[in-house]
């Protein structure tokens, strides 16, 4: 049971830095997954809407510098970000970076 509580508080700690990183603006980050998440907002407009525009150099030298991996970690929380998370993935390639096996599936 413990475990569990520690775990839920874990993803909603991770989803109040995501909202800070895809929404705050000039809001100072906090690092996660070796990236400021305050920069993870430079990525939002590829991420977000029914026909997004392809990523910036500037998202993209965000998404090469980051811990993937660690990221997907996160991947569950995006929806209530308005993000969806099958936009997400063809970001990874888009940058020249690797998708992470622990980004594929569900």
């Amino acid at each position: 049971m413990a475990i569990k509580i520690r775990s839920l508080a874990l993803c909603l700690v991770a989803a109040v830095m995501l909202v800070v990183g895809l929404l705050g603006g000039g809001v100072e980050g906090v690092a996660l997954c070796n990236t400021d998440t305050t920069k993870l907002s430079l990525c939002r407009p590829a991420v977000t809407g029914a026909n997004p525009p392809p990523p910036t150099e500037a998202c993209c030298a965000v998404v090469r510098h980051a811990d993937l991996a660690c990221l997907c970690k996160y991947k569950s929380v995006l929806p209530a970000l308005g993000i969806d998370p099958k936009k997400v993935m063809p970001l990874f390639p888009k940058c020249g970076a690797s998708t992470p096996p622990q980004c594929k599936g569900n």
